[in-house]
């Protein structure tokens, strides 16, 4: 676990990293933003992931900004867990339904 990171919830959705940085320089040396996007989309998804530069200055951002209202919006603001392992999805979709035809049992006919 990095003590440094920070996740940063509940954001509106027309905040820009310049924004984050300025925000949370407040409480010390930020060492990176990274506001997460919609691959599909391009649009905000409301969180973000700020680095400060010590442990000290990350806690301190987070007394600060922790449930602070930010443009009408109560701040989430924690220091980010390891990102979880998560199970590769094929990329042809999930199990599959083999359609077609049936006896009235309920079984497949045959094709001739």
């Amino acid at each position: 676990m990095n003590p440094t990171r920070l996740f940063v919830g509940n954001l509106p959705y027309q905040t820009q990293e310049q924004d984050i940085q300025d925000m949370f320089s407040q409480a010390g040396n930020v060492t990176s933003v990274n506001l997460m996007f919609d691959k599909f989309t391009g649009k905000s998804r409301g969180f973000a992931f700020v680095e400060m530069a010590s442990a000290e200055e990350a806690n301190k951002a987070v007394e600060m900004f922790n449930s602070k209202d930010m443009q009408g919006r109560a701040l989430t603001v924690n220091i980010a867990r390891p990102r979880e392992e998560r199970p590769r999805s094929n990329a042809g979709g999930g199990g599959g339904f083999r359609g077609g035809p049936r006896d009235r049992e309920g079984g497949r006919r045959e094709r001739y």
